[in-house]
């Protein structure tokens, strides 16, 4: 992986940890995507709208179609994973959401856009899923499921973390195809995704306006920065997608998950640090792997 590439994923996996942690004290439903996606819109709008403006006359159905199909695959994440946030805990599902979208995008990519895969960036992938599934909790995750109450939970929170993942693979591997093949900007797949969205989850907001406003009041602040925020970090991964295999961004982008360890853990005060920072750890060779391999 270049330099180059490897600098952008792990700035945007900064900024992607900084926007969950975000996020996540918002507490917020798909109204609270819906909030930061017309945010998004909104403050991206003169950027989006400057280049679309020679590139959007250009596109055909393959453009329009592959843009439609990543726009419902990242309404299908997002809805996945709130609907395990309820059933399930958040540390089971996220991570193993996080985990399994990197192996199966880099999966799909080395079996579908015909890229290679090296030993050594062979270990750099199994590093990022064992830091995943570390900081997940580790064997405690299999301990925690003696009771069945609790297994039933860990069952359910498993299984939304794999079909979150599956999502994430899914948008990961046609962003790609994207922004490798069809040479689109990574701005613009990203800007008119966000114009798509807003067609999908919108509703959710209209259907109840008055308790959408008093969620608006509470949540403002919070979406407003990862309205603002969050698009950065993909833009980033999608322009390092263009300069390196997708096989290797997609493990990498986990960085996010070492900086939610680090900061998370002090800003969030959850417990388990040392297994999470060992996780980190692995997160962090994986990585380095993944950059030499």
């Amino acid at each position: 992986m270049p330099l180059s590439a490897l600098a952008l994923v792990l700035l945007a996996g900064l900024i992607h940890a900084s926007w969950n942690i975000a996020a996540k004290k918002a507490g917020g439903d798909i109204r609270f995507a819906a909030f930061t996606t017309v945010v998004n819109c909104v403050a991206w709008a003169p950027l989006g709208l400057w280049l679309a403006v020679d590139a959007v006359p250009a596109w055909g159905a393959r453009e329009w179609g592959l843009l439609a199909g990543s726009a419902l695959l990242h309404c299908g994440y997002f809805l996945m994973l709130l609907r395990g946030y309820r059933k399930a805990d958040l540390t089971v599902v996220y991570p193993l959401a996080r985990g399994a979208g990197p192996l199966l995008s880099s999966m799909a990519a080395i079996l579908l856009l015909g890229e290679q895969l090296s030993a050594l960036g062979g270990f750099g992938i199994a590093g990022v899923v064992a830091g995943v599934f570390l900081i997940a909790g580790g064997p405690a995750l299999w301990r925690r499921s003696r009771d069945p109450a609790t297994r039933a939970r860990v069952h359910k929170g498993m299984f939304y973390g794999l079909v979150s993942g599956a999502f994430i693979a899914g948008y990961t591997v046609v962003d790609g195809y994207g922004v490798k093949v069809l040479l689109l900007s990574p701005i613009l797949v990203d800007y008119v995704g966000s114009l798509l969205r807003i067609f999908v989850i919108g509703p959710a907001v209209l259907r109840n306006l008055p308790e959408a406003k008093q969620l608006w009041r509470r949540q403002w602040k919070y979406a407003v920065f990862v309205g603002i925020v969050s698009p950065v970090s993909y833009v980033m991964v999608l322009y390092a997608m263009q300069t390196a295999p997708l096989s290797h961004v997609a493990p990498a982008r986990e960085v996010s998950m070492l900086f939610a360890a680090l900061i998370g853990g002090q800003l969030l005060g959850e417990g388990e640090r040392w297994l999470r920072l060992l996780g980190a750890g692995c997160i962090a060779a994986g990585v380095m792997a993944l950059a030499l391999g």
